[in-house]
């Protein structure tokens, strides 16, 4: 029975953490769609400045550190997504690193469910476990980063009107965004004023400050900038309407969230039920559980009830997952 226990509380700490992973839906998060016109109009963008040399400081800070094996790793074309991602999420982890680590939590999740189980599923549940830990901690990572860069977008627009109302040019404006606001933004802007005044292009600096933070609001600014670059007017009165259109964008999207709190807090009950009667009868009848965890098929049954858990927390997430 022990050992069926164990697998059971693993089970629970497994349905928790799917369900606490599927059901985060950011506040200022982008649908799918949206992710995908996004990454349509970034390349669009990005290929018309083919031309451009842009600096990558990001990656020069962290790989000058690296040894000249882990720096040939680390700038294998295969692993760029993966560079791209960890850059967006703000971390400084080499991402040959990152495979390594998944690749251990594999091992050693696989091993733990063979050593608790003793069946030849447990391994095949495990191991994927715990080789999609990293790439869900920092895909969660860039989720709230780029949400709080998201809140902190119409603030940085402000110090742009006020910059450029006061008589500094843009690029000022940018440094004044990199040294009056607080971090994540700050750092952003902190690197794209670097990439200008170390000789960069400012469209060139702007798209990969886009590529850093692949967000429809930031993309919107840089649009902006880049046409009024182009064609002339006034900048200020341009961003002071995209401003009001960010916090109307917010404003709208928080009440989304709001009226989905119901089925999100449904999802919970509903998914955390099973468990939670499994505690229950446990304490209220000792005798009744064990014949569910010593049976040679309680296993198996357990396997599919997490299974089907999981299927509906994402089933779930799918329904709330509301387009705006």
């Amino acid at each position: 029975m022990g050992d069926n226990l164990w697998t059971f509380v693993g089970l629970v700490f497994v349905a928790v953490f799917l369900l606490s992973q599927g059901l985060v839906i950011p506040v200022f998060g982008e649908s799918r769609a949206a992710r995908k016109r996004m990454r349509r109009r970034m390349k669009t963008l990005v290929a018309e400045a083919d031309n451009q040399q842009r600096i990558s400081l990001l990656r020069d800070h962290y790989t000058s550190k690296l040894n000249p094996l882990e720096r040939r790793l680390e700038l294998l074309s295969v692993l760029e997504p993966l560079r791209n991602l960890i850059s967006q999420s703000g971390l400084q982890t080499p991402a040959y690193r990152v495979i390594l680590l998944a690749l251990v939590l594999a091992a050693i999740t696989g091993s733990i469910a063979w050593s608790l189980s003793k069946s030849y599923w447990a391994p095949m549940v495990g191991a994927p476990i715990g080789l999609i830990v990293p790439f869900l901690y920092i895909r969660k990572k860039r989720a709230t980063r780029i949400a709080r860069i998201e809140e902190q977008l119409p603030d940085v627009v402000d110090v742009i009107i006020r910059a450029l109302r006061a008589g500094h040019p843009f690029v000022e404006a940018i440094r004044l965004v990199s040294t009056e606001m607080q971090s994540p933004v700050k750092d952003e802007f902190r690197t794209t004023f670097n990439e200008i005044n170390y000789g960069g292009d400012v469209r060139a600096a702007l798209m990969g400050l886009l590529q850093r933070v692949p967000s429809i609001l930031v993309m919107s600014l840089i649009t902006a900038v880049l046409v009024q670059r182009e064609s002339g007017g006034n900048l200020a009165e341009v961003l002071e309407k995209i401003a009001a259109v960010i916090r109307g964008r917010f404003k709208f999207q928080r009440k989304v969230r709001t009226l989905s709190a119901e089925g999100r807090i449904s999802a919970w009950v509903l998914t955390m039920t099973p468990f939670v009667l499994f505690v229950m009868i446990s304490l209220v009848n000792p005798n009744y559980m064990p014949m569910l965890l010593e049976s040679p098929r309680g296993g198996d049954i357990i396997l599919v009830s997490l299974i089907l858990v999981v299927v509906g927390v994402f089933w779930i997430k799918k329904v709330l997952n509301l387009k705006v």
